[in-house]
């Protein structure tokens, strides 16, 4: 054997990095980073156990499987590495480099093993594929035989400053289901009284599916059940409006969670995008916005925001789990040990100081009883557009975000239209239409009359182009004449209309008309005294009254 040596590998790209990077081997460890970033990945050699080799999509990979259960991967290796490597593995780790093998058989039908952090796919004894439980952001037991497990999308290496808009578009894996049939028994601790009256621990036997056996080790080895108080700080049964619920939100250094009664998530700092905090027209209450990119998955709904709310005037002390160094050197000193105060307040200055990301609040419009949004519809639903510095935002369903420069022009409908329908319908709302670039547009509704010159005077600032859309009033004056029969000129006077009904009289002998059910009434083919039936004058009569 050798002596130990260091050895380094260019082109090659660590776990699900889209960057290659320099992969240095050492008799210490190893070390792997890009040349266009600082960050370092390092581990040390005391934490290897195996090492295997194993043909991928990008070419080969060696996968260093450690003693916590977790694994390092690095991939791009060519195929003629394999012996150099095995030497530098053999010399400077005293482990051998073992040459595994994936089943390609592409069958759905298999076993699944739990190997620490790692979820394998087995078929016919072989992998088939592997999911590391630290990326399964929420999982879900559909029914009694499946399980579905969700995927937070990676952050690419080296890239935490880039925006997620202007990066490349890839294909990613989301969600992936596990039909799992069958049940069996399991024991569980439970409690009873003896004869004495006194509690004792016994073992009860629970008849469990395997679907939910199999879903409680997946919540369990992907962190999703991480005791609470480990994290930064926690508030707990927080409203949201979107999605509907009530979660508890625990804060931690790189990510946050929600734990709702039947959905847990997992959402990374780095999904962040954009934060409002808004104030309620009801004033009792503050929302506060989250927006996220990739957005929030509940089964086939997306959520690209969140929406919370607080009651403005209920308050509570929280204590942060956060040592002052850290807090100096990842934060600027900026947050505090213990805050006490308004409930919104603290969560909104929590979560801006871990994300990094800037609140944006109501200003510069004011609606007509000074209120900083307005009241409309979004086809079906109900809420409140607040015109912001930037963009428009409506909440609470559907949040919808709209960006001032994206604005081709705003068109104000039913505007003309209310004024000439104000006498007879008492109309007093108008809607707004926003054309955006690229023939999409958004259609608000039901917003009231009075905050026409507030929302034109906004847009003028904002160097908006608006019009006024004449369209209704024309339809309108259409739809009179049609139902006149005639130009305005051919319509009879009020006064003439009433000198014809006063004239038009009934005679007595036709004001009762003999109907089939009646036993005078004459069919066809029947006689009667007189020449011409009475039903025929009648009709005749009634008839000359429709010609004047």
């Amino acid at each position: 054997m050798g002596e130990p040596k260091s050895k380094q590998f260019e082109n090659i790209y660590y776990g699900l990095s889209n960057s290659p990077g320099i992969l240095k081997l050492a008799p210490s460890g190893l070390g792997w980073k890009t040349p266009d970033s600082d960050s370092i990945v390092t581990i040390s050699a005391d934490e290897f156990k195996r090492v295997h080799w194993i043909r991928v999509a990008r070419d080969y990979q060696i996968k260093f499987a450690l003693k916590n259960g977790n694994a390092a991967r690095f991939d791009g290796f060519p195929k003629e590495n394999f012996e150099s490597l095995r030497e530098i593995i053999r010399t400077n780790y005293k482990l051998n480099l073992e040459t595994k093998e994936i089943c390609v058989k592409g069958w759905n039908w298999g076993e699944t093993d739990f190997q620490g952090s790692q979820l394998l796919f087995n078929i016919s004894k072989k992998t088939a594929f592997e999911i590391p439980l630290s990326h399964v952001s929420n999982t879900n037991l559909q029914n009694k035989c499946e399980v579905s497990l969700e995927f937070m999308q990676p952050e690419p290496f080296g890239e935490d400053s880039q925006s997620r808009s202007h990066r490349t578009p890839t294909h990613e894996l989301v969600e992936m289901r596990f039909y799992i049939p069958g049940s069996t028994k399991v024991v569980k601790d439970g409690e009873t009284e003896d004869e004495a009256g006194e509690e004792v621990e016994v073992e009860e036997e629970e008849e469990m599916s395997l679907a939910s056996l199999f879903f409680e080790e997946v919540r369990e080895k992907a962190d999703l059940t991480q005791v609470s108080g480990e994290g930064i700080v926690l508030f707990n049964d927080v409203l949201l409006l979107t999605p509907r619920g009530r979660y508890d939100i625990e804060m931690f250094s790189s990510f946050f969670r929600l734990r709702g009664k039947t959905y847990d998530y997992k959402v990374q700092y780095s999904s962040v995008g954009s934060l409002f905090l808004l104030p309620k027209l009801d004033d009792l209450h503050e929302m506060f916005v989250i927006g996220l990119d990739p957005p929030l998955r509940q089964g086939q709904t997306l959520y690209p925001f969140l929406v919370l709310q607080f009651k403005k005037e209920e308050e509570k002390e929280f204590n942060l789990n956060l040592d002052a160094e850290v807090n100096e050197k990842e934060y600027g000193g900026r947050l505090e040990t213990t805050y006490d105060g308004a409930i919104y307040h603290v969560f909104s200055v929590v979560f801006r100081e871990l994300t990094k990301r800037k609140i944006i609040k109501p200003s510069g419009f004011k609606s007509q009883h000074d209120e900083v949004a307005v009241k409309c519809s979004l086809k079906a639903n109900e809420g409140y557009l607040y015109p912001l510095e930037k963009c428009f935002l409506f909440i609470p369903k559907p949040p919808t975000l709209i960006k001032t420069s994206e604005i081709e022009k705003v068109i104000f409908t039913r505007v003309s239209a209310t004024a000439v329908k104000a006498p007879i319908t008492s109309a007093r709302t108008f809607d707004l239409k926003f054309r955006m670039k690229g023939n999409f547009e958004y259609q608000f509704s039901s917003i009231n009359r009075e905050e026409f010159e507030h929302l034109e005077e906004y847009f003028r600032s904002k160097k908006v182009i608006t019009e006024n859309d004449t369209s209704d009033t024309q339809t309108i004056q259409t739809f009179m004449n049609d139902i006149s029969g005639s130009s305005d000129d051919e319509v009879i006077p009020a006064s003439k209309r009433r000198q014809i009904d006063e004239d038009f009289q009934l005679d007595d002998s036709e004001s009762d008309v003999a109907e089939e059910y009646d036993e005078n009434y004459a069919g066809a083919g029947s006689s009667t005294e007189e020449d011409e039936p009475p039903k025929k004058k009648v009709k005749k009569s009634v008839k000359s009254r429709a010609e004047k």
